[in-house]
């Protein structure tokens, strides 16, 4: 097993506070022949009440990056930048937010989930009560992991990626989680590793299969700090091995007030 040392920690929460979550992404996107990063800024407020509201900001910045095609011969063809994906401000319960827009909204600036009930929780979509019952001894933890997901397309080591992109996962678990992962197949550990914002981390790689995930990790608090993923070979869709399809910086903080921004994050 690679050597792997993460101390992981939480920030203390109160139960009226809220854990701050912003990601800063560039995303693949296609149309056509025409293959493009575009840059997205989530930020998410998750309650420490499971009873409040979760609110989430969605922002397109306008940036792109032209992987094949260009933007003009993109718009020549009929590509509307405003398809990428949904834009606003949502609310809702569970964090099952509504994306979708509805021609009844109008202009309104905000979007607010029809009623539903709490989640079951899973590897996709991670609760309290489910990372709670996660054994936290890597060997263990690694074959639950195993056992319950065992695809090529949604191994593990995807499952545990997705987890832990959701920033809720408890120190504990999350600390088991890098040591089971580090025992898998084709992972190793790599420091001082940038991610899209300049952050150094540490980074739990998965060189195997169409891509190269990179997890990345803040060696700080053992906190995910974002991924990476490059093509491992050429795509069907005409972009070759070693181009970065995805990549992101996320960071975390309490807040007491949903829709404000701690300020070490303010300016990012």
């Amino acid at each position: 097993m690679p050597d792997l040392t993460i101390e992981a920690s939480d920030h203390p929460l109160h139960r009226a506070q809220y854990i701050y979550v912003e990601t800063h992404a560039w995303w693949l996107g296609s149309f056509g022949r025409h293959n493009h990063l575009t840059e997205h800024r989530l930020r998410q407020w998750v309650p420490a009440d499971p009873e409040r509201e979760w609110l989430l900001d969605r922002e397109l910045t306008g940036r792109q990056t032209w992987l094949t095609g260009s933007a003009e011969e993109a718009l020549d063809d009929g590509f509307n930048p405003g398809d990428i994906g949904p834009t606003g401000r949502f609310r809702a319960l569970h964090g099952a937010f509504d994306t979708a827009t509805d021609d009844t909204i109008g202009d309104a600036e905000e979007f607010c989930a029809r009623p539903t009930r709490p989640r079951k929780g899973s590897w996709q979509s991670p609760t309290a009560p489910f990372l709670a019952q996660l054994p936290i001894d890597p060997d263990v933890l690694r074959t639950k992991l195993c056992a319950e997901n065992p695809g090529s397309w949604f191994g593990p080591f995807a499952a545990a990626v997705t987890a832990l992109r959701t920033c809720l996962v408890p120190a504990a678990v999350r600390g088991a989680l890098y040591r089971a992962l580090a025992g898998l197949p084709a992972v190793t550990v790599a420091e001082k590793i940038p991610n899209i914002d300049g952050h150094t981390c540490t980074a739990l790689i998965h060189d195997a299969g169409r891509t190269r995930t990179e997890l990345l990790i803040d060696p700080g608090n053992g906190q995910f700090a974002g991924e990476r993923d490059t093509l491992r070979t050429d795509s069907r869709c005409g972009l070759g091995a070693g181009t970065v399809i995805s990549t992101t910086a996320v960071a975390t903080a309490v807040v007491d007030v949903p829709g404000s921004r701690p300020n070490g994050l303010a300016q990012r």
